[in-house]
């Protein structure tokens, strides 16, 4: 089976450690305990390829800036022939505290940019894996918090919870989406 892993967050060194490139902190973990790199140069982003025991994983950070994620999803989606269930979207969330990790399957709301663009070109019929931020800011900062930098308190604990992302999934890809949301939600 071959699954299309995508972290969102946007790109150049300013916005490299913010809470909203999550999706690509989690990406660059999963593919240095893979012994793999991204290449930098692919279209509409950084690709990087795997093998989890029997699945064939492709690891897409893309490179249109949150706003047009979907735009990188539905042409590698295409590309490489990957059906919408085999997808899955790593993306920070608000209303999750620091650290919390939720996979959710297909439906919902997208109040995020970059599931917003997603769902515009390929419907909402896919999994994400929600990264908590929390959001501990004054009112009318969401903003300049999302775009803030992780404080050195957060880098330290954020260290295990991208190791938990990054076993959600494998889960995901070997066990389904069922079995892993049961294992990882509510730890």
């Amino acid at each position: 089976m071959k699954y299309l892993v995508v972290g969102l967050g946007n790109i150049g060194n300013e916005y490299a450690n913010t809470r909203h490139n999550i999706g690509f902190k989690v990406l660059d973990a999963f593919a240095k305990a893979s012994n793999i790199l991204f290449d930098e140069c692919a279209r509409y982003g950084a690709i990087a390829n795997c093998r989890v025991k029997n699945a064939e994983l492709i690891l897409l950070k893309p490179s249109t800036y949150m706003n047009l994620s979907g735009n990188a999803v539905r042409y590698w989606l295409n590309k490489e022939n990957i059906p919408i269930e085999n997808l899955l979207i790593i993306v920070d969330d608000l209303s999750l505290p620091f650290g919390a990790i939720r996979l959710k399957g297909n439906g919902g709301s997208a109040g995020h940019n970059g599931l917003k663009s997603i769902e515009q070109l390929i419907g909402s019929k896919y999994s994400r894996l929600r990264f908590g931020i929390g959001n501990d800011f004054p009112k009318g900062m969401q903003v300049e918090f999302v775009l803030g930098e992780w404080s050195d308190e957060e880098q330290e604990a954020l260290q295990p919870r991208i190791e938990m992302a990054c076993e959600v999934i494998k889960s995901f890809c070997l066990a389904g989406l069922q079995n892993t949301m049961n294992l990882y939600n509510n730890k």
